[in-house]
């Protein structure tokens, strides 16, 4: 498959840790992936890090279900071409950019899809800091696991 074609005009300025635009090759089979969060959110285990900590792991947590599903249909993080995360405390997540960027790093690599953060009041799953939901553009003809 053709890698996805970046589209960041300049005249948006250089986006950090997102690209404006993603182009998708043709041929591509479009995986939208439903909303993530981590499973133990509710958990008081995961009440003791604070909220900055408690949004990293997750976060990461959330980041690994939604790869999960991308895997499980053929698919590698490279093939994500749109993240919509959903965060409960703005500040927390601008506090955790510095351990949010090595969860991308360790997930994600050097690839940065098309991206939209939202602050939210809250999320069905109690407890429930971060969901982050996808579209992926897979190569044609691969499948991946069982039919839901």
């Amino acid at each position: 498959m053709t890698r996805f074609e970046i589209v960041n005009p300049e005249a948006l300025g250089r986006p950090s840790g997102f690209s404006h635009g993603i182009l998708a090759p043709p041929g591509g089979r479009v995986l939208f992936v439903a909303g993530q969060t981590a499973p133990d959110a509710g958990h008081a285990e995961a009440d003791r890090t604070g909220a900055g900590g408690r949004l990293v792991e997750q976060f990461a947590a959330a980041l690994d279900r939604v790869l999960a599903v991308v895997s499980d249909a053929g698919g590698r993080p490279e093939h994500i071409a749109r993240l919509t995360v959903y965060v409960t405390d703005m500040g927390a997540y601008r506090n955790a950019r510095g351990r949010l960027g090595d969860v991308w790093q360790a997930a994600m690599g050097r690839h940065y899809p098309a991206m939209a953060l939202v602050e939210v009041r809250s999320l069905v799953d109690p407890g429930a800091v971060v969901e982050i939901e996808a579209t992926a553009v897979l190569p044609p003809g691969e499948s991946g696991g069982a039919a839901g």
